[in-house]
């Protein structure tokens, strides 16, 4: 069996190079997220005219708290501006914001405007925008197994029943479907404790840009350049059987 799809259905993007596109330019490495907040803009514009389905942004990594406390305020003031700013934007488009990752470290502020974010957004039907926010994907599955032992603990499930489709319906991204296609800009190759579990079969694009300058025309080349594989699963196609 083979499978050749045009477009993904759902993206995933390592926004990587904030801090060197800030060093390159002479600037502080909190201007460089925030060049890096106005390509989150345009690669959304383009995922939505593109038809995309889901569009999963990695925002902020439970290792990123071990950043200088500085860079880790401006990011999450800029989070908040972001909402503040662009939370009419996002409703008038159809975008379903939702957030994906551990809570607990978060300011009341920040809280507040997660809340208002997915609250306001909640009726989009156009593109689900999923922000990884304090998220790591061995953590995510360390809470999914713990869930798991205490269901079944509880009698809620039994040893026997546990296979990949409880695992799955475990982790934050439960309802969501696998990432056909995950980019990661400024040219390093490697998913940095993202996705781990869902990039199983993930189509890989690794473009030498950096975020910041990651624009509409580079998310309809990575888009391009997915249309041209083939996705076999571990499969041979019948093709290749033949020769």
């Amino acid at each position: 069996m083979s499978e050749k799809r045009s477009i993904p259905k759902h993206v995933a993007i390592i926004m990587d190079g904030n801090g060197r596109w800030a060093k390159q330019r002479g600037k502080e490495r909190y201007e460089g997220h925030i060049a890096g907040a106005k390509a989150v803009d345009a690669v959304v514009r383009a995922a939505g005219v593109a038809g995309i389905e889901y569009l999963t942004l990695y925002t902020f990594s439970t290792e990123n708290w071990g950043r200088p406390q500085a860079e880790i305020d401006a990011i999450m003031e800029l989070f908040c501006s972001m909402v503040a700013s662009k939370a009419d934007e996002l409703v008038a488009e159809g975008v379903n914001v939702k957030i994906m990752g551990e809570r607990n470290r978060f300011s009341q502020k920040v809280l507040d405007m997660i809340n208002h974010i997915e609250t306001v957004t909640a009726p989009g039907k156009r593109l689900n925008l999923i922000l990884a926010f304090n998220y790591s994907s061995r953590r995510e599955m360390v809470l999914a197994l713990q869930d798991i032992a205490r269901r079944v603990k509880e009698g809620e499930v039994k040893i026997e029943d546990i296979d990949e489709a409880l695992f799955s319906d475990s982790l934050m991204t439960a309802g969501v479907p696998d990432p056909d296609l995950i980019i990661r800009t400024s040219g390093e190759y490697r998913l940095s404790n993202f996705l781990l579990w869902q990039a199983s079969y993930s189509e890989m694009y690794f473009p030498e840009v950096l975020w910041p300058d990651f624009g509409e025309e580079d998310f309809q080349r990575a888009l391009n350049i997915y249309a041209s594989r083939e996705r076999r699963y571990g499969l041979v196609t019948k093709d290749k059987e033949e020769r």
